[in-house]
């Protein structure tokens, strides 16, 4: 698969965090019936690694892998896969490529201002495009997994024959990997005794899967339980297209706020409710009721209260030359609507008593709110429990 990106180095692009940890052993390539367990996963000896077969990264792995190291160009995506079968045939190892271009025509804003006061442009003096290969093995569950750590230091001492220079040389072959000759002149050159050790996958490092949405790493979505309580609901929030509503009406868990509700239960002609219940059965009526008037009405049920919305925006408000915000007629529209009045009383401005609907009332003053969304990484399902 091939990704058209822009501006930066692939194991840049790739890098979720470097991780240092030693320890543990790679499996022996000579041991019968040989078998380790990585990520979760049972590794055996009949891993597959057919030369002419492609082993290309697809978001069924991972979600983390170790990128052992980047190839150049059409050569280095052949030496990519000449590495890719060697760490399957040899190591046991599932092991992919990942192909990406970067397109560097593109400016970028420098630094400072030029002669006329305008922002620095800046282009890349020496390449327009870039075509990198990765080499990435997995799968692993999180970024700390123990089997992942101790296969990690090990890859950055191990001797590929595929890397070898003598054995590029002796078979007139170049290497396409990626500052790989540099590396090994710093390695001779070092006073470092670990980075002479260290074989030509010396700078690999854990890397999230990048075809796996960057929101599964980082999820800023809901509750499960929130999900699990709206989920039912026939006009829930959640089922709202637009990125922005209008909150109505809110209905906190410590209130009671439907006045037949509130005389029945007095009256001790129905049993107390929860707060919470309450709060629930309100949004509830509020949104049939407006749904019936040709509102596009939604509820929403949290841990502590309910709400009601109206409508389905694409954007709030735009930016204008003042720096003030435009708002969005429509949502502007409907704070009219439903909010409360406001009257000049001796020349005083004086809010009005909240309007209200099927005897339930409206916030004094409604407000746009970004529609919650349920996290990707909650909803994404996949099993790194077997061989693919």
């Amino acid at each position: 698969m091939s990704l058209r990106l822009c501006g930066t180095p692939l194991a840049v692009r790739l890098v979720a965090a470097l991780v240092l940890v030693a320890g543990g052993s790679l499996v022996d390539p000579g041991a019968a019936r040989a078998q380790v367990r990585v990520g979760g996963m049972q590794l055996f000896k009949r891993l597959e690694s057919d030369p002419n077969k492609d082993y290309t990264l697809t978001d069924n792995q991972g979600p983390w892998l170790i990128l052992c190291s980047t190839f150049l160009g059409d050569e280095g995506e052949q030496q990519a896969k000449e590495l890719v079968v060697e760490l399957r045939r040899d190591f046991k190892l599932p092991a992919y490529t990942h192909r990406m271009e970067w397109d560097f025509d593109d400016k970028l804003v420098g630094r400072g201002v030029d002669m006329y006061g305008r922002p620095k442009q800046m282009k890349h003096a020496n390449y327009k495009q870039r075509e990198e290969t990765a080499v990435l093995v997995g799968d692993f569950p999180t970024i700390d997994d123990p089997e992942g750590q101790r296969l990690l230091e090990k890859l950055r001492y191990a001797n590929p024959k595929c890397l070898d220079p003598q054995e590029l040389e002796k078979n007139k072959k170049k290497s396409s990997q990626a500052l790989g000759a540099w590396r090994w002149v710093a390695s001779r050159l070092s006073n470092d005794e670990d980075m002479k050790r260290r074989g030509p996958m010396g700078k690999a490092f854990m890397c999230a899967n990048p075809l796996i949405p960057a929101e599964y790493f980082n999820p800023s979505g809901l509750d499960p339980l929130v999900v699990k309580m709206n989920e039912p609901v026939e006009h829930s929030l959640l089922k709202c297209r637009g990125k922005y509503s209008v909150k109505v009406a809110t209905f906190g868990g410590s209130t009671i706020s439907i006045p037949k509700e509130v005389e029945a239960i007095e009256k001790g002609e129905k049993q107390m409710r929860s707060r919470l219940e309450l709060a629930a059965i309100s949004a509830h009526k509020l949104t049939i009721a407006l749904r019936s008037k040709g509102y596009e009405a939604y509820e929403f049920h949290d841990h502590g209260a309910s709400f009601v919305t109206v409508g389905g925006f694409e954007y709030v408000g735009t930016p204008r030359a003042d720096g003030k915000i435009e708002i969005n007629p429509e949502i502007h529209e409907l704070y009219l609507r439903f909010g409360a009045e406001v009257a000049s009383v001796g020349g005083r401005a004086v809010t009005q008593p909240a309007k209200s609907l099927a005897g339930i009332p409206f916030d004094v003053q409604p407000v746009a709110i970004e529609v919650p969304r349920q996290t990707i990484s909650s909803a994404y399902q996949r099993s790194t429990l077997s061989l693919r």
